[in-house]
């Protein structure tokens, strides 16, 4: 596929890296010819430097031919209009905008705005929704390391890190349905000291396994006390930066969560104040320990570091930490820094960009796919997969798990078929329609699976 991506920041430069990696022809557009050069020292990409949204630099990148163009610069107009120029001047098919301002993603104005007679974007995305959902979702499974949604929210794959006192830690998966004969799930893959292991009924999980299972949502809080003691939900919250994301995220959980928020802006905290209604609004710096203390630092459940600063975040959680607050999540930019602090003080670092990326990868995938999500730094992936086809035309309709030839590594873990949750078993049939739950350990094995859930040309 030949996609033109506008904009060599954090975002723009972690797609780049994802779909170079798979053969794709990659044209990364920016101003800072400087980023573009250390991108394309790592990435077989082309580069161009210019501003994204004028023709001659569309033109000079390939747009007339290209079959999608991603616009993830941090303006929402030069993104947008770089999708109208690309689609009055190339007619290109697939456009897809970074929105972050609230107004233009409102959706009350949303289905007028982007349409082909006014601004032809295909794909609106907003990071800081994007982020807030997915903290929403760990918030809402104290314990868990990642939570996904699957089939429209009625399965999840949650990631957890196996404890010693598990009642399954120490024995072989396949007792998991001894210990839960009501309860349907999968594990998908374990990570071991960093290594992928692919699961097999006489697999034992040992302490310190990071462990993905699947199931269904109502489900999923049994399967968590298979391999770790529960943890009591979280109830006092404090959230460090007011900014987008922690303004979000207030708004989203003060009718069920005792919030506070610190915002180090007398005038951003003015305005929280007045858009929050049970929130309470503190003005001072998240990294001072007396106004920690003063909040109860030590009787708060879970503090979280949301603020625009890696190094902010990355102290203040340290911080509260120390002080004993019960578990902190970091909003972390800089991949190095998320590599060294999640698992030590810092109980989970939290990605923005693969985030983020995971919903663009939804819509470059060839195989139906309508889900994806990056995994371990976008080492692994997970995608949901609706299947076409017949038993004539296509490799998996009509045959069972088990028969099937998947790429090694790969493990189909369940699927979703007329709204009910199927935990994939070994004598399980696909049937044309359903929603695959496919889990990807190694990234590169992704154009296998593509080919897999193909459709042949005798389905046409």
């Amino acid at each position: 596929m030949k996609i033109v991506i506008i904009g060599a920041g954090q975002v723009g430069g972690t797609l780049a890296e994802h779909l170079a990696s798979e053969a794709n022809d990659i044209t990364l557009v920016d101003t800072d010819i400087d980023r573009l050069h250390e991108l394309q020292d790592r990435l077989d990409i082309r580069t161009v430097a210019g501003m994204g949204c004028h023709p001659d630099v569309l033109l000079r990148a390939g747009t007339e031919d290209a079959d999608m163009l991603v616009a993830v610069t941090n303006s929402d107009e030069i993104n947008m209009l770089a999708c109208q120029v690309a689609y009055s001047l190339y007619k290109t098919p697939t456009k897809i905008a970074r929105i972050r301002a609230s107004s233009y993603a409102n959706p009350r104005w949303r289905d007028k705005l982007y349409t082909p007679e006014h601004i032809p974007v295909d794909v609106v995305i907003t990071p800081e929704q994007v982020v807030t959902d997915y903290i929403q979702r760990l918030i809402e499974q104290p314990g868990s390391l990642q939570v996904l949604d699957f089939a429209n929210g009625i399965m999840q794959l949650v990631a957890v890190r196996a404890f010693e006192g598990g009642p399954l830690v120490g024995n072989q998966l396949r007792s998991l349905r001894e210990h839960m004969p009501n309860v349907d799930s999968r594990v998908a893959a374990i990570f071991r000291r960093d290594r992928p292991i692919v699961p097999e009924g006489n697999t034992v999980i040992e302490s310190g396994d990071e462990v993905f299972f699947i199931a269904a949502k109502k489900d999923i809080r049994r399967v968590m006390g298979e391999l770790r003691h529960l943890e009591n939900p979280y109830k006092r919250l404090i959230i460090a930066g007011g900014g987008n994301i922690g303004y979000r995220l207030a708004h989203a959980l003060e009718g069920d969560y005792n919030v506070k928020i610190i915002e180090f802006s007398k005038t951003r905290c003015a305005y929280l104040a007045e858009q929050l209604e049970k929130t309470v609004v503190l003005n001072g710096s998240a990294t001072d320990q007396e106004l920690l203390l003063e909040e109860n630092i030590d009787r708060t459940d879970l503090f979280l570091a949301l603020t625009n600063d890696d190094e902010v975040n990355i102290m203040a959680s340290l911080l509260a930490k120390r002080l004993g607050c019960r578990k902190v999540m970091t909003l972390i930019q800089n991949q190095v820094y998320a590599n060294l602090v999640q698992g030590g003080e810092i109980d989970i670092a939290i990605s923005p960009q693969q985030a983020t990326t995971s919903l663009l990868l939804t819509h470059v995938r060839k195989s139906g796919a309508v889900n994806v999500h990056s995994l371990r730094r976008g080492a692994a992936e997970a995608m949901e997969i609706i299947v076409h086809g017949d038993a004539r035309s296509s490799k998996v309709v009509g045959r069972a798990i088990g028969d099937i030839k998947s790429p090694p590594g790969a493990t189909l873990a369940a699927l979703e078929r007329n709204g009910e949750v199927v935990i994939a078993h070994h004598d399980t049939v696909i049937e044309s329609g359903d929603h695959v739950i496919v889990f990807v350990v190694d990234k590169k094995q992704v154009k296998d699976i593509e080919r897999l859930f193909q459709v042949g040309l005798t389905f046409f």
